[in-house]
């Protein structure tokens, strides 16, 4: 079986369509059927059952997948080093970040480079407006991102994302409320998600219901309705509406951690809030060896927890 035979089965096996394979391929849709049949018929059974509905794969054309997706990725990986050898170019990587979370992601950084001397790592800031934006168009290869805290959160996401691959959470931490100095529940030692239903929340333009859920619910757990305040498109015009008692805002305990002294605003813990959580996403299909290895030091060490303590 040649190398682009084994590449056409794979994405087929993937995209289960032959038109966007031969499009992603840059092929024609004859060229993938006639690389379908190549392998079936050598193998001596079917790998796709094919009807007017859709495509999907039999249960040897299942096995074959498993067996050499693996395979197939060392040959890439091989390749790929080899041409940058030749070239003398430096393996780079560049992830997104939401604030300043290079900081809290030290010790993965500390590993990574450890074991990949070689490796250019640089990280670049995205902003909460469509932070998935420099990722789509290829100016991080991979980069954290807020996930539901529920599955039923992670799988709307999961369907709303299909380009998208949810990897492994990076960061766990407290979910706590920011507050003008002056507001009523300021110097409060905890508050609840109900007591939302007396807050003003920000406006955070089209977001994601799943992300929008996170962090600007529309009700109080039980039920009461939560009042929108102005719309905010960074982190310094939502510190800016909280300072002028204009809204509170849900944020993660990092806000704590790096703005503990900003004029003009408290944190107060929230008792019953779920943790935040930040995990890595990248596009399917198109991470690098050198994202992988990233991926995968995050595996290893596991994610990093936070308290307020």
């Amino acid at each position: 079986m040649e190398l682009r035979d084994i590449e056409i089965f794979l994405v087929l096996a993937e995209e289960l369509h032959f038109s966007r394979t031969a499009e992603r391929l840059h092929v024609s849709a004859a060229r993938v059927s006639q690389a379908i049949k190549k392998q079936e018929r050598a193998i001596g059974g079917d790998l796709f059952v094919r009807d007017t509905r859709n495509v999907r794969l039999t249960p040897l054309g299942e096995r074959l997948r498993r067996d050499l997706k693996a395979g197939y990725q060392l040959i890439e990986d091989g390749i790929e080093s080899a041409k940058a050898q030749v070239r003398g170019a430096v393996a780079g990587l560049t992830v997104g970040v939401i604030g300043p979370q290079a900081h809290d992601l030290a010790p993965v950084t500390t590993v990574f480079r450890a074991r990949h001397a070689e490796c250019g790592l640089t990280f670049r800031e995205v902003g909460f407006v469509e932070p998935l934006a420099p990722l789509r168009a290829g100016e991080v290869d991979l980069q954290t991102c807020w996930y539901p805290a529920d599955d039923e959160g992670l799988r709307e996401m999961m369907a709303s994302e299909p380009d998208l691959t949810l990897g492994p959470v990076v960061i766990i931490e407290p979910k706590i409320l920011m507050t003008a100095a002056t507001h009523p529940l300021a110097q409060r030692v905890s508050v609840s998600m109900e007591e939302l239903g007396d807050c003003v929340l920000p406006g955070l333009g089209s977001i994601p219901d799943y992300w929008a859920r996170i962090h600007t619910p529309s009700h109080t757990p039980g039920g009461r309705l939560i009042p929108r305040g102005p719309t905010v498109g960074n982190w310094e015009e939502i510190m800016a509406m909280v300072a002028a008692d204009r809204i509170v805002c849900l944020v993660s305990a990092e806000a704590l951690r790096y703005y503990p002294r900003r004029p003009g605003i408290s944190f107060v813990p929230i008792h019953d809030a779920p943790h935040a959580r930040w995990g890595l996403v990248w596009r399917t299909g198109r991470e690098t060896p050198m994202a992988r290895a990233y991926v995968q030091v995050v595996k290893d060490i596991g994610p990093r927890h936070f308290d307020l303590d």
